[in-house]
């Protein structure tokens, strides 16, 4: 059996199992308006846009609907549709400002498919170039990023994903 080593959420992982996120990480940006130091890049009406606090890729972003709910088919049509249309426009600006080989999008439903923020759905757009699994996270126990996430939120705020136009709250 091969493995898939992701040292650097070992932080995540360790404060997920301590408990030390009691209310939903989620629910709790959606009430604050501190979008640039929860790093949302955008908010729609039913949906909003983050960077993912431990990234595998500079440009690592979820789309979250607003709702509080585990699993897609709980979410309503003006929410799955949302979803699906900031997902694609998450794609295209982040294809625009870093030009990747190509992307993982996806979502896990439940624990043991790898969702870390379980009772709350979200998508990860993944941005992936050719040979970014190099030598460093496979030898050196170490994930290499290239940008700080004060920079990458920087880039992708200045993009409109939301687009004011569709999405007037």
């Amino acid at each position: 059996m091969d493995h898939l080593w992701a040292p650097w959420r070992s932080k995540y992982i360790m404060d997920a199992s301590k408990g030390k996120q009691e209310s939903c990480l989620f629910c709790r940006v959606t009430t604050e308006k501190r979008d640039q130091e929860n790093l949302v890049v955008c908010r729609g009406k039913k949906a909003f846009v983050i960077l993912n606090k431990y990234p595998y890729n500079p440009g690592h972003l979820m789309i979250v609907p607003y709702r509080h709910v585990p699993t897609l088919e709980l979410l309503d049509q003006e929410e799955g549709s949302e979803l699906i249309v900031l997902t694609s426009r998450a794609v295209k600006a982040l294809r625009d400002i870093y030009t990747p080989d190509g992307f993982n999008v996806g979502i896990n439903i439940g624990r043991v498919a790898g969702a870390g923020i379980e009772q709350h759905i979200h998508v990860h757009v993944v941005p992936r170039w050719n040979g970014d699994s190099n030598f460093m996270p496979v030898i050196g126990n170490t994930k290499v990023l290239p940008e700080t996430l004060e920079e990458t939120y920087k880039k992708l705020s200045d993009k409109s994903i939301c687009g004011e136009e569709v999405f007037d709250r």
